[in-house]
């Protein structure tokens, strides 16, 4: 089982612009872990009430209805992207949920601190939820979140802007 020390040592990896992202897919076997559905959905609300508390919050809706439902949503997308059922196929207008998350995020000015600042609340929220989960999963899961958050920086610290490219291989699913 992992220690709080164990996952918040998981690294951080530096987004470069313009570079090719590899990613894989969560395993199954940390949404089993996890709880499946009830304990995926008590990580990610833990998460979000985080989230809510931290330096990225004016990216999420401030009105608590409003804030409810995208904990919501976004539990169902971590839902069904660790393997679980598919329950966020209406949002996605059945694109690739990989994809349409990153396309998702193009509207926000998203910088490599607010990507270091989502994961870092992520990692407290693993803190709180996953250490009863085998630290290999959770670097699993680690490793994709890590990654595909790459994805979604959009402007970097020398004022340009770069809008990710959908690139996840076959084999990287």
């Amino acid at each position: 089982m992992a220690t709080p020390r164990e996952i918040r040592a998981l690294k951080l990896t530096p987004v470069e612009k313009a570079k090719e992202v590899h990613f894989k897919n969560p395993p199954v076997a940390f949404y089993n872990a996890i709880g499946k559905e009830e304990g995926m959905q008590a990580l990610m609300y833990d998460f979000y009430d985080k989230i809510y508390e931290s330096n990225i919050a004016h990216f999420f809706p401030q009105d608590e209805a409003a804030f409810d439902e995208v904990k919501f949503k976004n539990s169902k997308f971590f839902i069904q992207i660790c393997g679980g059922p598919k329950v966020y196929g209406n949002e996605s207008e059945e694109m690739d949920l990989n994809e349409y998350m990153i396309r998702l995020h193009d509207d926000f000015s998203i910088t490599e601190k607010s990507r270091i600042e989502w994961l870092g609340t992520m990692r407290e929220a693993l803190v709180d939820k996953a250490q009863h989960i085998e630290l290999g999963l959770i670097k699993e899961f680690w490793e994709y979140l890590e990654n595909f958050s790459k994805l979604t920086v959009n402007t970097f610290d020398d004022g340009s802007t770069y809008y990710a490219a959908y690139t996840q291989a076959a084999e990287d699913k």
